[in-house]
Formats: structure tokens, sequence, C-alpha cells
């Protein structure tokens, strides 16, 4: 951005337990607050690649997700620039992560726990990250065979245990009604930038395109991935759906939520650009897909 700008938060959005003091100590900066997006960009990239180096989630260990993502972020000139849910995108990653690893544990506990517990976490910072709570608990019945009703309750634990010590804090310094409203505004506020915007309609549905044609490459080489790889990409699929229908029907939800949406539609469309043989296709789809994000950039102007 030539001109840096805060990012036009409704009531209540910008006040949720976590963000807060960090909104308040960066607001007056919009240039920092642009940075800092940046950096909150890069870490997210950079938690993304370490999913995929360490579970193998594309059958050949590239850096396609990452930069992927970074690619995707930067078409979204509406959140370039500080907002709660970079800070959701980066527990929600840790979450992934943790997640992952209780795949063939016979207790996987552990990784139940802190997989909720991150995810909880997360929704301090941006209250729609609670809308992946059905995605992580199905993804544990992809990745879970045995004691499920109890790895079940330890992540549902996990996912509470924040909200409890919230309240416990908002309780002790006078700030639970207000804590209330704040989750209540997060919950009926309608909020879209999405309707107005026909460049970002343009650009959504680019994506949207790229992304379904990768699911399609996906699910067609689904029998030939190894057990492993076939159960993480039912999980990302999972967290796709569910934070797609988060944008579409949540009323808060807008512009934003197309980060979350980006985390699993980042590994859809690098496993697309792996599976393809000619060279010729795979460098003309990524040249077009950069096109896309350099246009929305040089549009407005």
């Amino acid at each position: 951005m030539i001109k840096p700008e805060l990012y036009p938060f409704y009531e209540g959005e910008e006040k949720n337990v976590l963000f807060r003091p960090i909104y308040n100590l960066l607001k007056n900066f919009a240039a920092v607050n642009v940075v800092t997006s940046l950096v909150l960009v890069l870490i997210l990239s950079i938690l993304i690649q370490q999913i995929n180096s360490r579970y193998s989630v594309i059958r050949e260990r590239n850096k396609l997700p990452a930069l992927i993502f970074v690619i995707m972020a930067g078409g979204l000139i509406g959140v370039h620039t500080l907002h709660p849910v970079y800070f959701a995108g980066i527990f929600l990653a840790l979450a992934i992560y943790r997640l992952f690893s209780a795949f063939d544990q016979t207790k996987p506990y552990s990784a139940s726990f802190d997989s909720g517990f991150l995810l909880g976490i997360g929704s301090l910072f941006y209250f729609n990250l609670l809308l992946l709570l059905p995605a992580f608990i199905l993804s544990l019945g992809v990745l879970v065979h045995e004691n499920r009703l109890r790895v079940f309750a330890i992540q549902f634990l996990g996912i509470l245990l924040p909200f409890i010590f919230a309240f416990s804090f908002g309780i002790f310094t006078d700030q639970f009604f207000e804590m209330i409203k704040i989750f209540c505004q997060n919950i009926i506020t309608t909020n879209n930038h999405f309707k107005t915007n026909l460049l970002l309609q343009i650009y959504l549905g680019c994506l949207a395109l790229l992304v379904i044609i990768g699911s399609f490459a996906t699910i067609k080489h689904y029998d030939k991935k190894k057990i492993s790889s076939r159960k993480f990409f039912s999980v990302l699929f999972l967290i796709l759906i569910f934070s797609t229908a988060g944008f579409v029907f949540a009323p808060p939800a807008s512009q934003e939520m197309l980060i979350i949406i980006f985390i699993p539609a980042s590994y859809l469309v690098a496993n697309l650009l792996t599976d393809i043989k000619s060279r010729f296709w795979c460098e003309l789809i990524f040249l077009l897909l950069l096109a896309a994000v350099i246009f929305t950039q040089v549009a407005p102007l």
C-alpha cells in the first residue's frame, strides 16, 4: 500500500480478548500495522510449510504451499493491514500441526487437547475461528480409531479452557459483561466487504475455480496416495468446507475469513501443480495466479 490505512473494524471486532491490547498499542501507527501484517503472513507461511515438511501432506517436499499462500493473501488488498485473523491463522496452523500428530496413535490425548486448546486461543483473537469446531471434531474421527468419545471430550475441553480463563479474567477485572457484549457483537453483527467489491469478487472467482480444479485432482489421485496423505487431505477438506461455509453464512465473516480459507486451499493448489506432468501447464497456472494478484494491485489505480 502506498498510503497505509487501518482496517475498518465493526464495533467489537477489534476488542476481542487477546487482540485488544495489541490493537491499542499499534492503532495510531498505520504503517506499523501494515508491516506487522506482512510479518504475520510470513510466519503463517512458514508454519504451513512446516506442516507439509513434517507430515508429507504433498508427495514431493517443495515450498509450494507456503509460496501459494503468500501469493493468495497478496491479492486481498483490504486486509493488507493488522487484523486479528492473522493471529488466529497462526494458531489454526499450530492446531492443524498438533491435530495431524494424532494420526496412528493409540492414545492421542495430548494431540487432541493441544489442537483444541490452540483453536480456542485463536478464537479469542478472531471469534469466527470457532466455526471450525465441527471440522476439528470430525477430523478426529478421521484420524483416530480408538477411544473416540474420550478423545472428543478431551479436545472439547481444550477448546473450552481458554474461554474459561478469559471469563475468569473478566470476572476478576469487572469486565465480564463487557466481554459478553463483545462476543455477542461478534456473532450477530452483519459485516460484508465482499458484496460491494467487484474486484475482490473477480479475484475470488479465479481462486475458487483453481481450488475446485485442485480438489478434483486430489480426489482423482486419492487412491494412489499414502494412507496418511489421504487422512490429512480429508482433514484439510473439512477445514476448507467449514471455513467456506462460515464465510458464506456467518453474518460477521467477510473478506478476512479468506485468510483462513487459504490455509487448506494452498495445499490443494500446490498438490495440483505437483501432480501436473506438463511443466508448461504447471508454469502457466502459476503465472496466471500471479497475474491475478498483480491485477488486484494495479486495477484500483
